[in-house]
Formats: structure tokens, sequence, C-alpha cells
């Protein structure tokens, strides 16, 4: 008698934000590996996230109830498996799309002047926010900063660089190879590709151009405002081509659920914005004329942080 094989659970530790690798539970699981939720499921929850989805009775079973209907629809309707084409797709991607992020963050000596101005990574360390510190150590560079704290600054301004940086300019590049159909037949059949261009239309339906130029005006210096206006005009263009390969004439046009969602918190958290770039310019203009901090305009400016990632819900 043939004894049957052993079958392990899969598992999974995905961030609470998009730049860290978080998506819809239901989505995110069924984009993994046709057969690989066979043996179960074992999660592993982000801190940051276990209160919202664990943090009510009513709000438990709902994200229980996600989890086994991913996993029954998974098991029961498993999807194809990818062609040998869409993974080298995908690897000449990952490829172009790191050259690129890494062109910035790494390669580009405005960049780390830019993001600590553009957003408010210096005021991060200072507040009562997490229970780690914001950077490994604490004289490193950008790369000393914990995963939370990165994409956290970028959210709070509404660029949200870290969850497209290089994203739209791969693809870019495979649709001037002349490989645009063969990017809309792995949108249209292969979850793990389509679940992934609709994290990105989420983040492009969070992000603002106009509030990042503003933060920009008000606490950037303007010798800095050429690498400002580069980022905001290759979201704008990583727009147009994630669009191009959905087929759609605006974002979240399969969500429209969502992008409502989006909209409501939108008319709420851009005021909180706003009113942020204000505090932060007057924070930093009393710590440079030497002067003791101003406690009502700190504490004003922490809750202006809570308000914003409240609004933005998946920050990271």
């Amino acid at each position: 008698m043939k004894k049957p094989a052993s079958s392990l659970p899969s598992s999974t530790a995905g961030g609470g934000s998009i730049g860290r690798g978080g998506a819809p539970a239901h989505a995110a699981l069924l984009s993994q590996p046709p057969g690989s939720l066979k043996g179960g499921l074992r999660v592993t929850e982000q801190g940051e996230m276990i209160r919202f989805k664990y943090g009510l009775p009513e709000v438990t079973v709902s994200s229980l109830s996600l989890y086994t209907s991913a996993i029954l629809e998974a098991n029961l309707l498993p999807p194809p498996e990818p062609k040998d084409s869409w993974r080298h797709i995908m690897d000449e991607l990952s490829v172009i799309s790191c050259e690129t992020y890494r062109g910035y963050v790494r390669e580009n000596k405005d960049f780390v002047p830019y993001f600590r101005s553009a957003t408010p990574e210096q005021e991060l360390g200072k507040l009562p926010l997490g229970s780690r510190p914001a950077k490994r150590r604490p004289t490193g560079g950008v790369e000393s900063l914990r995963a939370i704290p990165w994409i956290f600054a970028w959210t709070q301004n509404r660029l949200m660089l870290p969850a497209w940086l290089g994203a739209g300019t791969a693809l870019q590049k495979v649709v001037e190879d002349g490989k645009q159909s063969e990017l809309e037949a792995m949108c249209r059949d292969w979850p793990f590709f389509s679940t992934r261009l609709g994290m990105l239309e989420m983040v492009f339906s969070k992000a603002d151009l106009w509030l990042a130029d503003y933060y920009d005006q008000r606490l950037v210096a303007k010798t800095l405002w050429p690498l400002g206006k580069e980022l905001r005009d290759l979201l704008e263009e990583d727009v147009k081509v994630v669009l191009a390969i959905a087929n759609d004439s605006h974002l979240m046009a399969d969500l429209p659920w969502i992008a409502e969602s989006i909209q409501l918190r939108n008319v709420y958290t851009d005021p909180l914005n706003v009113l942020q770039a204000e505090l932060l310019y007057r924070s930093r203009l009393t710590e440079e004329q030497g002067k003791s901090p101003d406690p009502r305009v700190e504490q004003a400016l922490m809750v202006t942080i809570a308000g914003v990632a409240a609004g933005m819900r998946n920050t990271g």
C-alpha cells in the first residue's frame, strides 16, 4: 500500500503595507502558486495589523472568513500554471525595477536630503509611535531605517514612493519591447500578476501629486525641487502604463466600492496633510532658530501623523 505524501501547510507573513508585500488577504492567497494551499495555511500577522484585523469580534470573524473562503476557492478552482514566458517577463521586470529603484535611492546624491526634507522622517523618531526605534543605528543613513518608518514617511507626504518606484518603468520597457499583449494576458489570466497591478492601482489612488508638490514647496530647498518633480512625473507615467495594460479608463475600475472608500477618506485626510506640512515647517524653523519646541505644535503634528496613517490605512 502506497503511503500518502506528507502535506505541509503554506506559511505567509506579508507586511501590512503594499510596499512591504501586503495585500488584501483574499487576493493575496488566490495569487499563490497552484496547489500551495492544499495543506492549509499558517499566517504571521505584522504587529501593526493585529488591531485592524482582529481588534473586534465581528472584524475577527470577517478576517478569518476571508482566509477560509480564499483557501476553499484556491483548492476547488485552482488558477492555471503560469507560462514559462510569463516567468521570464517577471524576471525581466524584477531586474529593471530593481535597477531603477536603486538608481534613485542609493545612487542619486540628492535623494537622501530630499527624503529627509519632504517627509516627516526626522520627526517620526521623536514621536511616541511604534514599539521599536525608527533606525537600527541612530547615526545611520536611509539604509539604516527600519521598513515601517521608511514606508510610513513616504505615505505621510502622499507620494507613496516605495510601493511603485521602478514598477512602471519596468512595465514601460517591456511594452516598448513589443510585449504589451503578453502583459495583458498575464493581467487577465495570472492572479499573481493581476493582484500586483491591482495593488499598484490602489497605491496610485491614495497618492496625491498636488499634496506631494505642496510638501516640496513648503519644506524642501529649491535646489532639490527638480528631483521631486522628476518623481511626480514618473508617478504620472506609471499610472498611464498600468491603466493601458489593465485596459481600464480609470484607477480601481474593477473595485468601485474600494475606490469610493478611498475617495471618501481622502476628503478628511487631505486637510490633515496640508496642516502637517505647515506644522513641519514651524517645528523645523523653531529648531533652526535654537528655540525650545512648542509642545502644542509637537502635539498637533503627532495628531496629523496619526490621522493621515488612519486615512491611508495600509501605511506600514
